[in-house]
């Protein structure tokens, strides 16, 4: 022993390297019992609880930092027994606690985030954007008061000397500050939330909304790739948020059938004979018969000929029933607009538009229901004398090549 004390007398750097080795294996094994017997503790008896906020706290890795002081509170009490070292040890831990400390209240940040994800209201307010200014800010301030212990100077002189710096701050955080100001915006306005279905040609999304940061927003398209765009963008392009027809409960069909002009006719007895038939237009088509023959006398019109007074079309009485139709579907929304409307016609035929909503928003149901509605429209439509525009393709010209021939 008194060799033992020689040795450290004479050299007392040697003495010093054991007490720091001896700190270490110290400062090692209460880093060991707080990490690996407390906190499994901890974690059982969360994993007991009913609460979430627990869990999320444990998962969030806040206690896994903080177990972290514990081998520095080794080190600052040990530190007296290294008088020559003492100082920079004291300074050293200093440092490590100040950013042990940054880093638990980034955590505790986080876990408080996805806490609050957890509530229904945070699709329409996500917090998330304000969350990471937070964390800018608080590490900011923490690497301003870790200079400050390293220089030994007031974090407050500093802090004096950044608010100089204001230009060079604004120009470093340009995107933060754009970004920063867009996320109040989309949240003040209700512009944006979680879960909304939304489209932005400039960036290539269509798609839901899956997550809204402080500088990105990120939207999964529908063939499952990932668009991300800078949120201050969201403020600055227009943007489709499909949200409103989602709160309406109905998804919108707008597609019209091209009929041919061609086959557009007054209707003469045998085709109104037929029509009256018609189980969704029968009362239609005798109540709109009595109210043109009550016109045309009134006006003395000469029926023998077609052009005089008002008669009925097959087109509009086609309109009729294409209207009927839609009103008695059983998988349409009839509190919102049901009509079919005839558009201006074109080289492409007479388009005869459906609009009208869906009583759901699911995309498969939608697809099944228009192509419903339109395979029936087309099936039908040649019971009005009425012919389908259509392009000739080759088929048609062999056709009429072979028939010229036969002739």
């Amino acid at each position: 022993m008194e060799s033992l004390n020689k040795l450290f007398t004479t050299y007392p750097i040697i003495r010093n390297a054991v007490y720091v080795v001896g700190l270490l294996v110290v400062s090692g094994i209460a880093y060991w019992l707080t990490h690996r017997v407390l906190l499994t503790l901890i974690r059982k008896a969360a994993a007991r609880t009913k609460t979430q906020l627990d869990d999320i706290i444990v998962n969030s890795k806040v206690l896994a930092r903080l177990a972290f002081v514990v081998p520095v509170l080794v080190f600052i009490n040990g530190a007296p027994l290294i008088p020559d070292w003492q100082n920079g040890i004291v300074q050293i831990s200093q440092i490590l606690l100040l950013w042990i400390t940054l880093r638990v209240l980034t955590a505790l940040l986080g876990a408080g985030n996805n806490f609050y994800e957890t509530l229904p209201r945070s699709k329409e307010r996500p917090i998330k954007g304000y969350v990471q200014v937070a964390v800018i800010v608080i590490y900011v301030l923490g690497i301003v008061f870790i200079i400050g212990l390293l220089t030994g100077q007031s974090p407050w002189v500093l802090m004096s000397g950044i608010g100089a710096m204001t230009a060079v701050i604004l120009l470093i955080f340009k995107d933060t500050i754009l970004s920063f100001v867009a996320g109040i915006q989309i949240t003040g306005y209700d512009l944006l939330h979680v879960g909304d279905w939304i489209e932005m040609k400039e960036y290539g999304a269509d798609g839901d909304v899956i997550d809204i940061a402080l500088h990105t927003v990120k939207v999964q398209n529908w063939d499952k790739t990932i668009t991300v765009i800078p949120t201050h963008k969201l403020t600055e392009n227009a943007f489709k948020n499909w949200r409103g027809m989602q709160l309406a409960g109905g998804r919108r069909i707008k597609r019209a059938l091209y009929l041919d002009q061609s086959s557009v006719r007054f209707c003469d007895n045998a085709m109104l004979e037929r029509f009256g038939k018609i189980h969704l237009i029968k009362d239609y088509v005798k109540r709109k018969q009595e109210e043109l023959e009550t016109y045309n006398k009134a006006q003395g019109v000469d029926e023998q000929i077609k052009v005089n007074g008002r008669r009925m079309t097959n087109i509009g009485t086609f309109r009729a029933y294409a209207q009927a139709y839609l009103e008695q579907h059983q998988h349409l929304n009839h509190q919102l607009t049901t009509m079919a409307r005839q558009l201006p016609p074109g080289p492409n035929g007479l388009p005869l538009e459906i609009y009208a909503f869906t009583a759901t928003i699911e995309w498969l149901e939608y697809e099944a229901i228009q192509a419903d509605i339109f395979d029936h429209l087309l099936a039908v439509v040649e019971e009005f004398d009425l012919r389908i525009f259509q392009n000739p393709s080759g088929g048609d010209f062999r056709s009429l090549q072979g028939a010229a021939l036969k002739n």
